[in-house]
């Protein structure tokens, strides 16, 4: 007989009770909530004991139309048994009953993009054994009413704002102005209408069974996987929606159960600035839901932060000082255990201490170099380990300018520094407003709201900046900002915002809709106007980490930059060279746009020599200025690639203005744009085959290179490194007619001023027969520099100009994980860089290989280059140090995987 060897699926994994069935290894199957809740239950903090239902059940739940596995049930059952004993309390029992919270808890921290049910198990009967088990009858009837409003609107679908309405009717009948005020028979009263209400929009009476309540909860967590918010932060954050979420059932500990009871959340070190202190808020007699939602305002930590914010509210340290003692103690423990940044979230029930979860902090890129750099000092990671603990896209926060303090401000609020930064914009109310201006017309726009919630995460991102009326240091609109590297400003009470008239209010002036106010999210103060701004310091902490990562990294990078002031970033950001010098640009200088033009009229070859003629000292300046900023580095310089019909006017109206201005026969004008016009110019006359077809341009420039090569050697400065680009090649034999027509004007100069010139000759590899004939095109060519804009769309087949009308919906159902032109393709262009690398390489051993589209500036494109050995990557200026970082991460993670 064949022994049975079918094993069960174990779904559910318990933490608490001073042991746990998981650690923090085992992120990807519990979540990082989860796994940090066995560990600290692990380590013997005082965890509420509960359970994890894996990820591996969500992955279950959407391949089988969402259904549960058919054993869930039963361990979720066990799972309950467990808590229960541990607790001593009984779900469902009327007289002694178990609460429990159903929490998501995905792989990436998203917060507040999926749902939470707190209060889980009350009902009619329940609520009435919790008043008499805790002999507080208020305190019973507020958790009632709190998991009413939570349940009906996560697992229901009714709006919360219903009950947010009944119960403002109540408190302005009882002329009560905080939610603390209402009495037993008040909330009791409440509670009524929240069930008639309940009754009336779902036509059911609110649900009275603890299990169906359960699996309604679990249900609705697993469902809010696919939210559309929930879409949007993963799609915005590279977040899998393979991945799943678990869900993590916990008895429930209360901070609302009076004066001695409180909840809060804290951070390490101060996610702003990276500072260490404990830094954080907490509220007395309330529930977690009260902090985040920003419904009430929060009171700080330490008497020393009390002592900063000008509050006369108590401290933690003040009101608490034995639980403080307690508090302090382990979240010291839970950074040297993580060895990082923890954000906390704890419960003291009737002054004792509960954790109820720790993650690494979310913090703005300039709290993560500090933080980075100070624990590498403290000796608690090492150098590497800081290189590859700060997100490289999250410098971009770091490379924009900021508000000059010399500047004159006019403060019309203040409220919290949330979020770093500064920024100008237009005022909007709504986050639909924000998306529609700031995201599809590409205004500045700067959001301003009672407080934010969850749904308007895409306004929030569409916006250049985000005020709140109410809310704390981490409200939503506070960690959701600085997750994104927006400003934020939260907390400013003395805004009053009339939604209905457009407007706000504030120290006597009224702000309206489509104002223009500057918000500095540093000092919290919005200021009237346009302010103006200065440019970021690249010193102290971006410096040193910078040059921990230089040490490590092996690719070299580059930037894309055609004028001088281009240049001077890129070397102020520590460009190592020019990837991409775009030379059309320099073409439509106003300056030379008619020699251009005259150029594409003339009748002949000896017309067209004499207007290049024209454009060849204006050509020269520009490389002798490019060539003097970048003192010996190497700069790549790609001759004319878009077609001749670009540079000139196409209606009537403009060839008769051009022809007035610059003498051009208008007639004549009209007809060679005609002459010119392509039907898909993107594959037309263009890139290489000008210069085939005519020489004089492309000899044009390369003198123009060499000549100021000369020159800049003349003036005893560092020789330059020109390499001379050809784009679109495609065949061999046009690289070696081009390679020769190089060779043959370099050489020409270089006899004409008796100066040698170093030179490299190459290709910009951007089509698929380029790539697969790499080793034909190495034969003349000394580089090749793949350029993955154009190669991911003659690729695909796709314009990047006009992809945007349907790309998002092949990400959002899953065809695209990211779009192609913002993240390499890796697995279809990708494969075609790899062929062309090998395949040149054969060819020519010492071939340099780079790529300068704008792949070049994404981690994850890096990664891609470093793992198929690529020599550099070029990127925009601004995206320099953010390629300079993602290059250490992606060597240090090729030199792990070959350990």
């Amino acid at each position: 007989m064949v022994a049975d060897t079918m094993v069960k699926t174990r779904w559910v994994y318990a933490f608490g009770g001073g042991g746990a069935d998981g650690d923090a290894s085992m992120k990807n199957l519990l979540g990082g909530k989860g796994a940090n809740l066995a560990e600290m239950s692990a380590l013997g903090l005082p965890v509420p004991p509960g359970f994890t239902i894996t990820t591996e059940a969500c992955v279950h739940y959407y391949a089988n139309g969402r259904s549960y596995p058919d054993d869930l049930q039963a361990q979720v059952a066990k799972g309950l048994t467990r808590v229960e004993e541990l607790t001593g309390k009984t779900f469902g029992d009327p007289a002694n009953p178990l609460l429990v919270s159903v929490r998501s808890g995905a792989r990436a921290s998203m917060p507040g993009m999926m749902d939470t049910v707190l209060n889980l198990g009350l009902n009619d009967q329940t609520v009435e054994g919790l008043a008499q088990l805790s002999g507080d009858r208020r305190f019973a009837f507020d958790s009632y009413r709190r998991f009413i409003q939570m349940f009906s609107n996560v697992v229901l679908g009714l709006d919360h704002h219903m009950f947010e309405e009944i119960l403002d009717d109540h408190k302005d009948r009882l002329d009560i102005q905080v939610d603390t005020g209402l009495s037993a028979d008040d909330w009791e009263a409440v509670v009524a209408d929240y069930k008639a209400a309940v009754a009336r929009e779902s036509g059911q009476p609110f649900p009275q069974d603890a299990n169906d309540q359960l699996w309604g909860a679990v249900g609705a967590v697993f469902a809010s996987w696919m939210n559309d918010r929930a879409k949007f932060y993963r799609r915005m954050h590279d977040i899998p929606e393979s991945w799943g979420t678990a869900v993590n059932i916990q008895s429930m500990v209360f901070g609302n159960m009076g004066d001695s009871s409180a909840t809060g959340v804290a951070f390490t070190r101060n996610p702003s600035t990276g500072e260490n202190r404990l830094y954080g808020e907490f509220l007395i007699n309330a529930q977690g839901e009260d902090v985040v939602a920003g419904i009430r305002t929060p009171q700080a930590l330490t008497k020393i932060a009390r002592e900063e914010m000008g509050d006369r509210q108590p401290s933690m340290e003040e009101a608490l000082p034995e639980v403080f003692v307690q508090f302090k103690a382990v979240v010291e423990k839970l950074e040297k255990h993580y060895r990082d940044m923890q954000d906390i979230e704890f419960t003291v029930e009737q002054g004792r201490l509960y954790m109820l979860q720790t993650r690494n902090g979310k913090r703005t890129a300039k709290a993560a170099l500090k933080v980075a750099v100070d624990l590498a000092s403290e000796g608690l990671i090492t150098k590497e380990e800081a290189v590859m603990r700060v997100e490289p896209a999250s410098l971009d926060q770091l490379l924009h300018p900021t508000i000059d303090p010399a500047s004159p401000r006019e403060v019309i609020a203040v409220g919290l520094p949330a979020s770093p930064g500064a920024a100008t914009g237009k005022v909007v109310f709504t986050a639909e407003e924000a998306e529609r201006l700031g995201g599809g017309i590409g205004e500045a726009v700067i959001l301003v709201r009672e407080e934010t919630s969850p749904e308007d995460i895409r306004g929030m991102d569409a916006a250049r900046g985000v005020v709140t009326a109410r809310g704390g240091m981490t409200s939503h609109a506070a960690v959701v900002a600085r997750g994104m590297g927006r400003p934020c400003v939260s907390g400013a009470g003395e805004i009053h915002i009339d939604g209905k008239a457009g407007e706000f209010h504030a120290r006597g002036k009224t702000i309206r809709a489509g104002d223009i106010v500057t918000i500095d999210g540093s000092t919290g103060e919005v200021l009237q106007g346009q302010v103006k701004m200065i440019e970021p310091e690249l010193s102290g902490d971006f410096a040193t980490l910078m040059g921990w990562a230089d040490t490590v990294r092996r690719l070299k990078v580059r930037a894309n930059a055609e004028t001088a002031l281009d240049a001077k970033t890129a070397r102020q950001f520590g460009a190592e060279g020019i990837g991409l010098c775009r030379t059309e640009h320099m073409f439509f200088d106003p300056d030379r746009i008619a020699a251009v033009r005259e150029m594409i009229l003339a009748d002949d070859e000896a017309g067209r020599r004499a207007a290049l003629a024209k454009i060849l000292p204006m050509q020269r300046k520009d490389f002798v200025d490019l060539f003097g900023i970048m003192e010996g580095l190497p700069v790549t310089i790609r001759l004319l690639d878009p077609p001749l019909h670009e540079f000139l006017p196409h209606t009537e109206e403009d060839v008769v203005a051009v022809a007035a201005a610059t003498g051009l026969d208008a007639a004549k004008l009209m007809r060679r744009a005609q002459e010119l016009h392509e039907v898909n110019p993107m594959l037309g006359h263009r890139g290489c085959r000008l210069g085939v077809s005519y020489p004089e341009i492309y000899e044009m420039q390369v003198r123009a290179i060499i000549e100021a090569a000369c020159d800049i050697v003349a003036q005893g400065k560092p020789a330059p490194i020109p390499e001379i680009m050809h784009p679109l090649v495609a065949k061999g034999e046009e690289m070696k007619f081009l390679k020769e027509l190089t060779d043959r004007t370099a050489k020409a100069v270089i006899a004409e001023k008796g100066q040698p010139i170093d030179y490299k000759v190459g290709t910009m590899v951007e089509l698929p027969r380029a790539a697969l004939r790499a080793g034909d095109l190495a034969e003349n060519a000394e580089f090749f520099s793949f350029g993955t804009n154009d190669l991911t769309q003659t690729t695909f087949g796709i314009s990047r100009d006009d992809s945007g009308r349907f790309l998002n919906a092949y990400i959002d159902k899953g065809i695209f994980e990211k779009d192609p032109f913002v993240s390499l393709d890796q697995e279809g262009v990708g494969d075609l860089i790899r062929i062309a690398a090998e395949r040149g390489r054969a060819a020519r051993p010492d071939v340099k290989l780079g790529i300068c589209g704008e792949h070049g500036g994404d981690p994850a494109s890096i990664q891609f280059c470093e793992a198929i050995g690529l020599d550099y990557v070029s990127c925009s200026a601004y995206r320099v140090p953010i390629a300079r970082l993602a290059a250490a991460q992606a060597a240090i993670g090729e030199r792990e995987k070959d350990r």
